[in-house]
């Protein structure tokens, strides 16, 4: 861990920037005291199409219609 003021950070905020990519974890202090830290932002993650196939099962006729008026007069 490497801890920082204020002032240093914003001489250093590259190489500041480099360091925490890299794994290490920056403390910036102000004061003396932790008021900030430089982490890798979260990585998103790749959308894989098909990714819950046979997982989730429907029942048969999921999709058919439905009767409208049985439907608003709670027949269903």
């Amino acid at each position: 861990m490497s801890i920082h003021s204020v002032a240093e950070a914003k001489n250093q905020l590259s190489e500041l920037i480099e360091r925490a990519l890299k794994g290490e974890e920056v403390v910036i202090t102000r004061h003396g005291r932790p008021v900030a830290q430089i982490v890798p932002a979260p990585q998103r993650r790749e959308v894989k199409l098909g990714g819950m196939k046979d997982v989730i099962q429907l029942p048969p006729g999921w999709d058919t219609a439905i009767d409208e008026d049985a439907f608003l007069a709670g027949g269903l």
